[in-house]
């Protein structure tokens, strides 16, 4: 059974966020995608994605879940989200 977890960053654009999924998807084991804006209501502020879902397959390794919380980091700093 795979774990999956969601992460969200306010207000961070589409385009940002299709680079860190694709980001993700180079980590072996690691499979993310985004989760789309469920908000019926436009706010300008918010981002056109609602989050991204993060999924680790039974056998990856530590390793790669290291090296997700560092491209996690790294957006975090770079955009301040």
């Amino acid at each position: 059974m795979d774990t999956q977890e969601k992460f969200e960053f306010a207000g961070l654009p589409l385009a940002v966020y299709r680079e860190i999924a694709a980001h993700l998807r180079q980590v072996e084991g690691v499979e993310a995608g985004l989760i789309p804006q469920s908000s019926q209501q436009f706010d300008y502020n918010q981002s056109q994605i609602n989050g991204l879902w993060i999924s680790w397959s039974p056998n990856s390794r530590l390793a790669s879940r290291q090296r997700v919380q560092q491209i996690l980091a790294y957006y975090h700093s770079l955009y301040g989200v």
